[in-house]
């Protein structure tokens, strides 16, 4: 009896509430190895994360949950050379085979063209509009059918077709009653007429030159599919120093890998204000408490810090580490590794390099014990909370900020989720296993099929390359001002929603530190002699997406910025799409 495939998962005893050890570092997590796989395939994918981590080299790096960045744009640029070089060979070969066929090949140019503008026309959405998809499927069959009938008339050339060794009777004008030696229009344009102008032989090499364009599109698509089975596997993708993309030579590609790595995990993230969560993934149930610090009476007040919230709820948060007493070693649930930092956001704005960006040890912990204690605007200290499910394609991330002023005390808790990488990323696998062992037919039918859109998409391809070369040089990205994360490389390989598992895990995931944290709050004020009961009748009416404003029992409570009365709970369906606000603002 055959059992389902689980990913491997080293599980280690974790009997306390010490820090465990990640199963596996970003730079080999699934994730990560997807992405690198979606640059292969992908080419607008490939040419954004170039955009972001290469391009706009002024711009620090969005942090990277669960994944490496550096590695990602490694591999981007690999295949992006991989295309240039296959594109540049097709299109020569195109050129060769205009001048060796006498110009015969030259009439496949435009519906080459218009064959490679059909899925720009379309566009990516899965139902596109009408004024879409009609002229997309003019383009597309369009080009079809007159590249079919070029390939004919090039057929009928090369076997010599209509002509009759030169010579041709004379043709009656009914009009004069006389005959002529004289063609007409069609007869100009008829295959005898070709074959006298150009020679079958010449038919003969541009039928070769196709057959050599088709190798190409054969051998380009086997070198992806190669990449994708060898390095790129998940047998050998853990050993990244063997990874040839991560060894180009290019200093500057190189001089960007260590920045990025410097950046991408460190727990001072530079921001664009426009973007503060950048990399977090999608908001998702974000909420804000404020209640009035009222003194219990039975109880001796203490002095309540922000710092001494925070260190209530950490230990309640490491207990989650902790499996069941029967669990066993073996239980397998990400809760296990469930991360606990603090993290400061800054703003990018001030700084004249990208090097004056303070991510020395020191200087973290100078913002640290500053930001703790502020009401904070630009300069946010938070408890970050993080799980990596689904071998770190589903990341929910907690960040959570306690504030005490004006005896109120303000909670902040705002969930955010990176939803699985994309459906196609995900096959490379599948693909490349099947064009590898397909059979010879498949092969040649599936090289076969590239030829006819083969110009144009070389074309594309060869001048989204000399657009790139523009932008470097003229772009004067290299000197200006340092700015936040534009994009996230990770987010713009996620899909649009997860699975019904997946929902449940998310929910799972943020039930479970809420729970914590709230209670973490309601022991600290206790324990400074405050009263609890009105915030835990908050917690409760925020968790059951019910919505108070105003005064109840001399507390006062609010939810998001300008305490909006709508329900911030999302309910039912699939993880939110990336971008989704969620949170009632």
């Amino acid at each position: 009896m055959s059992t389902a495939y689980v990913p491997q998962q080293p599980q280690p005893v974790v009997s306390t509430g010490a820090p465990p050890t990640p199963p596996v570092p970003p730079h080999a997590s699934e994730a990560t190895r997807l992405l690198c796989a979606g640059t292969y395939l992908d080419s607008g994918y490939r040419d954004r994360v170039i955009e972001e981590l290469q391009l706009n080299e002024q711009r620090i790096v969005a942090p990277s949950l669960g994944f490496d960045a550096a590695r990602v744009l490694a591999h981007a640029l690999r295949a992006r050379r991989f295309e240039l070089l296959w594109a540049g060979a097709i299109l020569g070969l195109w050129v060769v085979g205009g001048v060796l066929s006498g110009g015969l090949l030259a009439f496949c140019i435009w519906p080459s063209v218009a064959l490679a503008l059909a899925p720009w026309i379309r566009g990516r959405a899965e139902q596109p509009p009408l004024w879409r998809l009609v002229p997309a499927f003019l383009a597309r069959w369009g080009g079809r059918l007159v590249f079919a009938l070029v390939l004919v008339f090039i057929l009928i050339v090369a076997f010599g077709g209509g002509s009759d060794s030169g010579s041709s009777s004379p043709r009656y004008d009914p009009y004069t009653g006389s005959y002529s030696d004289s063609s007409s229009l069609t007869d100009v344009f008829s295959p005898s007429s070709i074959t006298d102008l150009v020679e079958p032989w010449r038919a003969w090499l541009g039928l070769g030159v196709l057959a050599l364009i088709a190798w190409c599109g054969y051998a380009q698509r086997n070198q992806v599919s190669r990449a994708l089975a060898a390095e790129l596997s998940p047998q050998r993708f853990g050993d990244a120093a063997n990874d040839p993309a991560e060894q180009a030579d290019n200093p500057r590609f190189q001089r960007l890998k260590q920045r990025i790595r410097l950046e991408q995990h460190a727990p001072l993230i530079m921001y664009h204000e426009a973007r503060p969560f950048c990399g977090a993934g999608a908001a998702y149930d974000t909420w804000v408490l404020a209640v009035e610090l009222r003194p219990d009476e039975e109880r001796k007040q203490q002095p309540l810090s922000n710092r001494t919230v925070l260190e209530r709820i950490r230990p309640l948060l490491e207990q989650l580490r902790v499996p069941a007493e029967f669990a066993g070693p073996g239980v397998r649930d990400r809760l296990r590794w469930l991360e606990i930092d603090e993290c400061v956001f800054l703003p990018a704005e001030g700084l004249l390099t990208r090097d004056q960006a303070p991510y020395t040890p020191q200087a973290f912990e100078e913002h640290r014990a500053r930001a703790v204690e502020e009401g904070a605007e630009k300069r946010r200290h938070f408890l970050r909370i993080r799980v990596g499910g689904w071998e770190e394609e589903l990341v929910v991330t907690v960040f959570v900020r306690i504030h005490t002023q004006g005896r109120m005390l303000m909670l902040e808790i705002a969930p955010h989720v990176l939803t699985p990488v994309r459906a196609d990323f995900k096959d490379a696998d599948r693909v490349a296993h099947r064009f590898r062992h397909n059979n010879l037919a498949g092969k040649v039918a599936g090289a076969l099929v590239l030829v006819p859109s083969s110009v144009g998409r070389s074309l594309g391809q060869l001048g989204r390359g000399l657009v790139y070369v523009w932008r470097l040089l003229t772009g004067g990205y290299a000197g200006a001002l340092p700015d936040g994360p534009g994009a996230s490389v990770r987010e713009l390989g996620a899909a649009p929603t997860g699975s019904t598992f997946q929902e449940m895990d998310v929910v799972r995931y943020l039930k479970s530190v809420q729970d914590r944290v709230a209670n973490g709050v309601r022991a600290a004020l206790a324990e400074s002699g405050y009263e609890t009961g009105e915030f835990v009748q908050k917690v409760v009416n925020i968790s059951n997406g019910d919505v108070n404003i105003g005064r109840i029992e001399g507390s006062t409570f609010a939810v998001g910025s300008g305490s909006s009365a709508a329900s911030s709970s999302v309910s039912g369906g699939a993880v939110p799409p990336k971008g989704a606000d969620t949170s009632g603002n």
